[in-house]
C-alpha cells in the first residue's frame, strides 16, 4: 500500500515536470514538495517493515551525494553569475566576432563556441548566450532554427567530458565509475559529432552574414582577474584530482574562496554597491533545488525497489547497445534522475562502458526539444522553434548523436580494464 502511494506520488512528479510549460509551475517547486513527502511517508510508514533508524541511514546516504553535488555547482555557478552579470562573456563574444561571415562558416564557429562554452559553464548560461549571439543576426526562421538546433546538441555535447560541463557526468564520476582520465577521451567523439551535424545543417546554406561588433563596453581588469582565476580553478581541479586525487568539491570551493579574497582587494578603492560575495544569490537556486529534489525522488525510488526494473534492460541486451537506447529514453526522461537511477541501480559495467553511458545520457536529451535543459531554453526564447519544427531535424540529430556514441565506444577502447 505505501509503496503504491509513494511511486505514484514519484510518477506524478515526473508528469508535472513533462508538463511543467503547460501549467507554469516551476519544476524545482513540484519535485522537491514531492520529493521531501515521499520520505515523510516513509518515516511514518515505513516500506517491507523497516526500523526509523534504517531510513535515517538511507536518507543520509541520499543527503550527502545531494550536498556534494549542490556544493560543487554554487561554486562553479557564483563564478559564472559574476562574469554573467558584468556583461564579460557577452562582450568578449561581440569583440572577437568578424564583420562578414558565411552562414557555413557560422554555423561551425556557433556549434564551436556553444560546444567550447558549455564545457566549463553551466548549460543554461552557454545556451542562454549563444542565442543571443545568433538572434541578433536577424535571420530568417528556417537558418534561425538550424542554428537553434545545433546549439542545443552543441551545448549537451560540450559537457560530456568534464565534470564542470554536465550535472550527470559529475554524477558518475562522484560515483567512481570513470576517472577524468577517461572522460577526456570523449572530447574527440563529442566534438566530432558537433562536427558532423554542422555539416548536414550547413547543406544549401551558402548566404552571408553581417555582424556589427560591440565595443561600447570596456572590459574591467577585475573582470578578466576573475575570469582567469575561474579558468585556473578548472585546470586546477582536473590536475589536482588526476595526480593528487583531490576532491573536485575542495578545488572549486577553494577557487571560489581565492576569487572573493582577490576580487575583495581589487574592489576596495571602488565606489561599488555590491560586494563581490552578493554574486552568490544570483545564481539559479531553481536548478539546484530541482536537482535536491530529483534526488530525493531517486533515493525514494530505490528504496521502495523500482530501480531494479532499469536492470531488465540490461539483461536483454549487451551493456554497450542498452546504453545507446538509454541515451534516446533521456530525451523523454530526464537525464538527472534516470542517471540517478542506474547509479543506485549499481548495474555492473566496466570504465569502457560506462563511458558510452556517460556519452549517451549527456547527449541522448537532444534528441527531443523537451530532452534537455537547453532545448526547454531555446524554445522559450526563439518563437520559431516549436516541438514540430525540431522534431523536422530529428534525423540529423539522430545520425549526429550515433557518430558521437561510435565515436565514444571506440574512445573507451583505450582504457586498460585491470
Amino acid at each position: 500500500m505505501v509503496t503504491g502511494i509513494i511511486l505514484s506520488l514519484i510518477a506524478l512528479a515526473f508528469v508535472l515536470i513533462v508538463i511543467e510549460d503547460i501549467i507554469h509551475v516551476n519544476k524545482a517547486k513540484t519535485t522537491l514538495f514531492f520529493g521531501t513527502l515521499c520520505w515523510i511517508i516513509a518515516f511514518i510508514f515505513p516500506i517491507h517493515g523497516e526500523s526509523p533508524e534504517t531510513i535515517q541511514h538511507q536518507l543520509d546516504h541520499n543527503i550527502l551525494e545531494i550536498a556534494t553535488l549542490w556544493l560543487f555547482l554554487m561554486a562553479a555557478m557564483t563564478f559564472v553569475a559574476y562574469l554573467n552579470s558584468k556583461g564579460f562573456i557577452q562582450n568578449l563574444v561581440h569583440r572577437i566576432m568578424p564583420r562578414e561571415i558565411s552562414e557555413r562558416r557560422l554555423m561551425f564557429l556557433v556549434g564551436g563556441f556553444a560546444f567550447l562554452f558549455s564545457s566549463i559553464s553551466d548549460n543554461v548560461t552557454a545556451t542562454l548566450i549563444s542565442l543571443a549571439v545568433v538572434m541578433s543576426l536577424k535571420l530568417d526562421s528556417k537558418k534561425l532554427i538550424k542554428y537553434t538546433t545545433l546549439i542545443i546538441f552543441a551545448v549537451n555535447s560540450g559537457g560530456v567530458s568534464l565534470i564542470t560541463g554536465d550535472v550527470t557526468t559529475l554524477m558518475i564520476f562522484l560515483a567512481d565509475k570513470v576517472t577524468i582520465g577517461h572522460l577526456l577521451l570523449l572530447v574527440a567523439p563529442a566534438i566530432f559529432s558537433v562536427l558532423a551535424l554542422a555539416v548536414m545543417l550547413s547543406i544549401g546554406m551558402n548566404g552571408k552574414v553581417y555582424f556589427e561588433p560591440d565595443t561600447s563596453r570596456r572590459i574591467e581588469k577585475t573582470d578578466i582577474t576573475i575570469a582567469v582565476i575561474f579558468l585556473s580553478t578548472i585546470f586546477g581541479t582536473l590536475a589536482l584530482s588526476v595526480l593528487y586525487s583531490v576532491p573536485p568539491l575542495l578545488t572549486f570551493l577553494f577557487g571560489l574562496s581565492f576569487m572573493f579574497l582577490v576580487a575583495q582587494f581589487l574592489m576596495r578603492k571602488k565606489d561599488v554597491n555590491k560586494k563581490i560575495i552578493d554574486y552568490i544569490r544570483e545564481i539559479e537556486y531553481d536548478t539546484l533545488l530541482f536537482f535536491v529534489g530529483v534526488l530525493l525522488l531517486v533515493g525514494a525510488m530505490k528504496e521502495v525497489g523500482v530501480l531494479t526494473q532499469f536492470t531488465h534492460l540490461y539483461e536483454i541486451l549487451a551493456p554497450e547497445y542498452a546504453n545507446y537506447f538509454m541515451g534516446l529514453l533521456s530525451a523523454t526522461v530526464d537525464n538527472v534522475p534516470l542517471t540517478a537511477a542506474l547509479l543506485k541501480a549499481d548495474i555492473a559495467m566496466d570504465a569502457r562502458q560506462w563511458l558510452t553511458f556517460t556519452y549517451a545520457t549527456g547527449v541522448g536529451g537532444s534528441m527531443l526539444i523537451i530532452g534537455s535543459a537547453a532545448g526547454i531554453i531555446a524554445m522559450s526564447k526563439v518563437k520559431e522553434l516549436t516541438f514540430v519544427s525540431y522534431l523536422r531535424l530529428s534525423i540529423y540529430l539522430l545520425a549526429a548523436y550515433t557518430i558521437g556514441y561510435v565515436g565514444s565506444y571506440f574512445a573507451g577502447l583505450l582504457i586498460t580494464v585491470n
